[in-house]
């Protein structure tokens, strides 16, 4: 769509600047997160070949912390403009109209991530209800939907964020 680089890269406004740190706080989080399962798997892996002694549950624990570790991640993406965009229809677009699918998406995303986040919820209250749990280990499998909650919602505000900010850029430029 329009040029890289976040118009929020500096935010204005102090919502803007604790709105950017969640984002990255919970991208760092979200790291902290992979490597820890990173790490377990390559003990599991060792462990399986060495010592005929895989980690028990790996695969319940490198599925769940993938899933956190994802949710974690997005909204840091949306905040620097990382997700994938298609721009092979914009190209000969004017820079009015590429800012405006700018904010028109973002504004997608917020609303489509508020949906999500709300089906999470549910879901998380269901399966916590159900005392539904994994397989080898037995962790309850709402552990994993509290785990990407956070972050679901958090994209959902970065997007919606990010999208008034489109907005503004254009509105002003217009107004030039």
């Amino acid at each position: 769509m329009s040029e890289p680089g976040s118009p929020v890269s500096s935010p204005p406004s102090a919502f803007g600047r604790i709105l950017k740190r969640l984002c990255e706080a919970l991208a760092l989080v979200g790291g902290a997160i992979l490597v820890g399962v990173t790490l377990m798997s390559a003990w599991s892996i060792v462990g399986r070949a060495v010592f005929n002694q895989p980690v028990q549950g790996d695969y319940e624990l490198v599925q769940a912390g993938c899933a956190v570790f994802v949710a974690m991640c997005l909204p840091y993406c949306q905040w620097q403009r990382a997700n994938i965009i298609v721009d092979f229809f914009t190209t000969r677009a004017s820079a009015a109209t590429r800012a405006r699918l700018d904010t028109f998406g973002a504004l997608l995303i917020g609303l489509v991530m508020l949906l999500v986040g709300w089906r999470t919820v549910v879901g998380l209250i269901d399966i916590r209800a159900s005392g539904e749990t994994g397989t080898i280990l037995g962790l309850p499998t709402w552990y994993t939907y509290a785990g990407m909650v956070p972050g679901i919602f958090l994209t959902a505000v970065a997007a919606l964020y990010t999208a008034a900010q489109y907005w503004r850029r254009q509105y002003v430029h217009e107004r030039r």
